[in-house]
């Protein structure tokens, strides 16, 4: 009984050291484990004497080595498996406005934690794109698999709680609210309260405000926006709006961030910052990017990974290096090869 309450005990103690996603392999393993236990301890109890007992400290030394080499390599391993699955994969995604074809036949993959940049000249789908990760356009053919849904198939009011936040171009902020109130719509979609609880100011709505007002004062925070917090959008230049605009989209937690030319408007002197903060989004939040710029310096110093389209068809997709030497990129872009 002692060996298999050591075995028990050492696999909680594992699982609930390691993240879910971890322990799979470490709960297989157990489960193997406390079965063969069974086995010996239904044998031991047959038995007596000093055998029994040299055997059964045999087996206990076994456990603790073999789950001590568990609890090192296995988390790794784990680690190592979920990052080789894309969290974003489209597949052969096309658009057609009659006859003119906004997409045609593209696919690439994002990794969760990178930085993407979508390049491509003006009219090459990279606004299309968005619009299908953001259901506002209906792809014609194709997939679009998003952290394991497949998000051509669900409704357009589930995305943003799936964990997809997004910028515009065109700012979309609510003019006459404050910066903080135009903050916390963002986060919206992740209130779990229903009209009753609304009604009668429940605790569990108490609660949930109180926790969207303290994340909204931290990306204000962030995002240098506390001094006019209580400002009204309308009465704010372009550039801060714009910011607004992002720490709007950051209030709904999204696992993935569309920015649709954060740099436009912005003189040469801000895009350093500019691609400073996207960098520590990134980095501090754990926030996957999506980023379409017409600033090829800024996507080429940021960016993990750029994707390059052009008439609506993937020309590239690479490293920002390997993208920069294309000669399908150069002719785009210049009209020929340098």
């Amino acid at each position: 009984m002692k060996v298999r309450s050591l075995v028990s005990v050492l696999g909680l103690a594992i699982g609930f050291a390691l993240p879910n996603k971890q322990t799979r392999p470490i709960h297989n393993y157990a489960r193997r484990l406390t079965r063969s236990t069974n086995k010996f301890t239904a044998r031991m109890s047959n038995d007596s004497g000093g055998a029994c007992t040299m055997k059964a400290r045999q087996v206990i030394a076994t456990c603790r080595q073999t789950d001590a080499s568990l609890a090192a390599d296995l988390p790794r391993t784990a680690v190592a498996a979920e990052s080789s699955v894309p969290l974003l994969s489209i597949k052969g995604l096309s658009v057609r406005f009659g006859g003119t074809v906004a997409l045609d036949n593209v696919s690439f993959d994002v990794k969760a934690g990178q930085i993407c940049g979508l390049i491509g000249p003006n009219g090459a789908g990279k606004t299309t794109l968005f619009n299908c990760l953001s259901r506002l356009y209906q792809a014609g053919a194709g997939t679009i698999d998003f952290a394991g849904e497949r998000l051509l198939q669900l409704p357009r009011h589930r995305v943003a709680r799936l964990g997809i936040g997004r910028t515009f171009q065109n700012l979309a902020l609510f003019e006459t609210m404050s910066v903080r109130d135009n903050v916390l719509i963002g986060g919206h979609c992740r209130g779990r309260s229903g009209f009753v609880a609304n009604a009668l100011r429940l605790p569990i709505l108490c609660r949930e405000e109180r926790l969207l007002s303290e994340r909204a004062t931290g990306l204000l925070e962030m995002l240098e926006l506390t001094a006019i917090a209580d400002v009204p959008v309308s009465a704010l230049p372009f550039c801060t709006r714009k910011r607004v605009e992002l720490a709007r989209a950051l209030a709904s937690e999204p696992k993935l961030l569309l920015l649709d030319e954060p740099a436009a408007g912005l003189d040469h002197a801000d895009l350093g910052e500019l691609g400073q903060l996207i960098v520590n989004i990134r980095d501090r939040l754990g926030i996957t990017i999506l980023l379409v710029e017409h600033h090829m310096s800024l996507v080429l110093r940021i960016s993990d990974q750029v994707v390059a389209l052009d008439f609506g068809r993937k020309i590239a997709d690479g490293t920002p290096a390997e993208v920069q030497k294309n000669p399908d990129v150069i002719r785009a872009y210049l009209g020929g090869e340098l």
